[in-house]
């Protein structure tokens, strides 16, 4: 149940927060568990205009090396905070022979002169090394991943663009108005063969579509948090970035404080809880007892329905989502449907006890020897150390699994690829399009269903049809998990604190430096490079993961795969534009762009294909609002359909004074016909742009182009 209206938490109550007075309301506020860290984080005066500094920072192979190079054209000289350098997206030289590895070399490079922590490939997924290694009561971890989500942990953390971590390496603070905080108020216990997955599931389902929690913190709490593990909350939290949610945290108890002690970190362990009386903006009420599991179709995780309700009716449902292709798989009659591919894997699928509970399924059988298969990525060497040590990886091995290393490609679509129209059932974070790895343009399509490890294992065990986890009676017996520090002292290279300026940065050929990005001028002339009328646009489809993410180093040559799935023309017409003669550049509108990654390349190739402006209803996080603004895209919003077409021209004038002088809507001219748009004519139709909520830095950033000429004017 959704309540949409605030709440209160008093001694373990939820209550309506009717008839309190401004004072109480204000004293309730202040005592969610949220308010105290962003409190304790916050360098302004105020509490409605938050300027925070983090704890630390953390970057995977896909985005540091931006990073490092914005920066460093920044003037940056040493890291003031722990950075951790992880490399777990581009594990393999699988595209254009030695980038990944050249890239590798420059992170460790850069951990050397600038004093960071590099953790090597195939040795831990970057939230895993986090929980291990760095995440803490009352901390604050800002990662360049949206799935940066430690609230488990007592760990207030954000996945935010690339450049909201330059800040921080500067010195500099995350800006934000005081977000408003949503209660998960747990009870119940889980049932056997019910998994985390299966609560992630279901919540996302319940929230998303209706944008119920959007850049929202969730506050999980109540009597149904003590029946988790740790490894369940850790489950449920990394998924909550699938409801669009800013971050996430939890009550913390003694098992946070056990996991802790296992990790030789009992230091960092404080308990956390709301006060007596805590105020909270809505509440989501879950019933743990009641969860089933779930299974979360094509293409997002917000596509949910129980496994039983799927099988019971898949051939409409799959003509519903647009999926009448995988009708071949159906069986209603029977309840049965074949999927060719399961995995369990990274920072959602690949936890100690998600693996031990599959191997305690499998333990009835096997996966078989038909096109069904099983892969399993441990998701750090530690973990699969215990698995080891505990004889599950063995168990798994006879069973038919294939066993991998450490490594987030099942996510994003390197690693794993099915074969053509053929659905791949995963514990993994997503299932937007083509994350699983097909090229439609080269007649490849495949697709990827979300489900729980235990139901996963159920599947695998019926060859491939897909079962619940709660249809297969097994004995649940999860060993003693023994974290081995070891690993990770031998080598991890950890140079926080230990600087080395003689330290020259290594570059491979694929490495270019960002292109000189234009200042704002007095005037813009844009032309309509793409419309997108979907409800929502992920970052996926402004920039595709998977194949090109060896280029994102380099940002001339990623540019070139921008749009390339949604608006196969889009570079075209951006090239074709910036040739005309008194034309600035190009924009693009969508209805709701940005749910998904934080990688900031969905906004830097717009860039650097002299994009000035986005124009949307509304954006669908504030991460990706971030990453316009930060490389110099006004994030302008509209109230009503402007009604553009592709190849139409919009006049802005007077754009730099108003964006300078703190206005909040501006009048742009558009028309077919550039003569038309700049001189304003009847034949121009006058569109209302909205710029609202931008800070003065926002603003000077954007005057100034973007975030790197803007600091390094500054500075």
């Amino acid at each position: 149940m959704f309540i949409t209206e605030a709440v209160v938490l008093k001694e373990d109550k939820v209550l309506k927060a009717a008839n309190l007075s401004e004072e109480q309301v204000q004293r309730a506020r202040e005592g969610t568990i949220a308010h105290s860290i962003l409190k304790s984080h916050n360098t302004s005066a105020s509490n409605h205009m938050l300027k925070i500094k983090f704890d630390a920072v953390a970057s995977h192979d896909i985005t540091y090396v931006s990073i490092l190079q914005t920066a460093s054209a920044c003037n940056l000289e040493k890291f003031p905070i722990p950075y951790v350098l992880t490399n777990c997206h581009n594990s393999l030289c699988a595209v254009g022979g030695t980038i990944n590895e050249d890239d590798h070399l420059f992170g460790l490079s850069a951990a050397k002169k600038y004093g960071g922590i590099y953790v090597p490939a195939h040795l831990a997924v970057i939230h895993q090394y986090m929980r291990e290694k760095m995440a803490g009561c009352g901390k604050m971890i800002l990662g360049s991943d949206s799935h940066t989500r430690y609230g488990a942990l007592g760990t207030l953390a954000m996945g935010e663009g690339g450049g909201e971590l330059v800040k921080q390496l500067l010195g500099k603070t995350y800006d934000l108005a005081y977000p408003k905080v949503c209660l998960v108020y747990l009870t119940g216990t889980l049932n056997q063969g019910v998994g985390p997955h299966d609560v992630a599931i279901y919540m996302i389902g319940k929230v998303f579509k209706d944008a119920s929690v959007t850049n929202k913190i969730l506050e999980f709490a109540g009597p149904g948090v003590n029946n988790l593990s740790m490894d369940d909350r850790i489950g449920i939290d990394v998924m909550t970035t699938e409801t669009a949610c800013l971050s996430s945290i939890w009550v913390t108890d003694d098992k946070t404080k056990e996991y802790y002690e296992i990790h030789g970190r009992k230091e960092d362990y404080k308990k956390l809880s709301p006060a007596k009386e805590a105020l909270y903006d809505c509440a989501l009420m879950i019933d743990l007892s009641k969860i089933q599991p779930m299974i979360a179709l094509p293409y997002h995780p917000s596509n949910a329905y129980t496994v039983k309700d799927f099988l019971e009716n898949s051939e409409d449902i799959l003509e519903q989502l647009n999926l009448g292709s995988l009708k071949v798989y159906a069986d209603s009659k029977k309840r049965r449907f074949f999927t060719g591919q399961g995995i369990i894997a990274g920072c959602a699928g690949g936890s100690f006890e998600n693996i031990c509970e599959a191997a305690a399924v499998l333990q009835k059988g096997d996966t078989g020897s038909g096109s069904f298969s099983l892969s399993v990525y441990p998701q750090s060497q530690p973990v699969a150390y215990a698995l080891n040590k505990a004889g599950i990886t063995n168990k798994l091995m006879e069973s038919g699994v294939v066993i991998k290393t450490a490594f987030c490609g099942p996510c994003f679509g390197a690693g794993d690829i099915p074969a053509n129209n053929v659905l791949s059932v995963r514990h993994t974070t997503r299932n937007f399009e083509n994350r699983e790895g097909s090229i439609p343009k080269d007649g490849q399509a495949a697709y990827v269903a979300l489900m729980d490890a235990r139901s996963i294992a159920a599947t695998a065990l019926n060859k491939g049809y897909i079962t619940a986890g709660t249809d297969i009676e097994y004995v649940k017996d999860i060993p003693v998990y023994e974290f081995n520090g070891n690993i990770y002292e031998k080598r991890v290279y950890n140079g926080y604190g230990k600087p080395d300026k003689n330290q020259e940065l290594i570059y491979g050929p694929n490495i270019k430096v960002w292109p000189e990005i234009p200042r704002l001028p007095k005037n813009l002339l844009l032309k309509v490079a793409a419309v997108l009328n979907d409800e929502v646009t992920t970052t996926d489809e402004l920039i595709p993961s998977g194949e090109t993410s060896s280029y994102r180093s380099n940002p001339m040559a990623l540019a070139e795969y921008t749009l390339s799935r949604r608006a196969p023309d889009y570079v075209n017409k951006t090239k074709l534009a910036v040739r005309e003669a008194g034309v600035d550049g190009h924009l693009i509108f969508a209805k709701k762009p940005g749910d998904g990654s934080a990688r900031e390349q969905a906004a830097s190739c717009q860039r650097v294909l002299k994009g000035y402006a986005n124009i949307a209803y509304r954006y669908a996080t504030k991460r990706y609002r971030s990453n316009l603004i930060n490389w110099g895209l006004i994030p302008f919003t509209v109230k009503q359909d402007p009604a553009l077409t592709v190849d139409e021209y919009v006049y802005i004038p007077d754009i730099r004074d108003a964006v300078l002088s703190g206005k909040e809507q501006v009048i742009a001219y558009v028309s077919a016909t550039k003569e038309d748009a700049l001189q304003r004519t009847d034949k121009a139709r006058a569109v209302r742009l909205y710029m609202e909520g931008l800070s003065d830095d926002e603003r000077d950033v954007l005057a100034e182009g973007c975030m790197i000429n803007y600091y390094r004017k500054s500075m």
